[in-house]
């Protein structure tokens, strides 16, 4: 059974970025929000974005809000933000895998991968 995961490190802080909110869309045919959420303490969400059924081969966009995470933890940002919306577009290809989007954040850069 496939499913699509995410989880979110603070780099510059040194500990998961708890309550980032992030929402989950569809890019085909046309771009739809799937799934919108926020990170637990362990900056993981609670359950996969997609499962089973729901998790079918296609284009996706994730989009984590870092600008606002960022203000919420108390860090200075500049007037517009360096990073306000981080947004990570990838495919699916085989439905009954596993897809981990993991993504690390800084106020000033950020890393993502195919994880597992």
């Amino acid at each position: 059974m496939g499913r699509l995961t995410t989880h979110v490190l603070d780099t510059a802080r040194g500990r998961p970025a708890a309550g980032l909110a992030l929402e989950l869309a569809a890019l085909e045919p046309e771009r739809r929000v799937l799934v919108a959420a926020a990170t637990n303490a362990d900056g993981r969400l609670d359950a996969p974005l997609l499962e089973g059924g729901d998790l079918r081969p296609g284009r996706f966009e994730l989009v984590f809000h870092a600008a606002a995470y960022h203000r919420a933890v108390g860090v200075p940002l500049a007037d517009p933000p360096f990073l306000d919306e981080v947004v990570v577009r990838f495919a699916v290809a085989d439905a009954d895998a596993h897809y981990h989007v993991p993504l690390l954040l800084s106020p000033w850069s950020y890393t993502t991968y195919r994880g597992s």
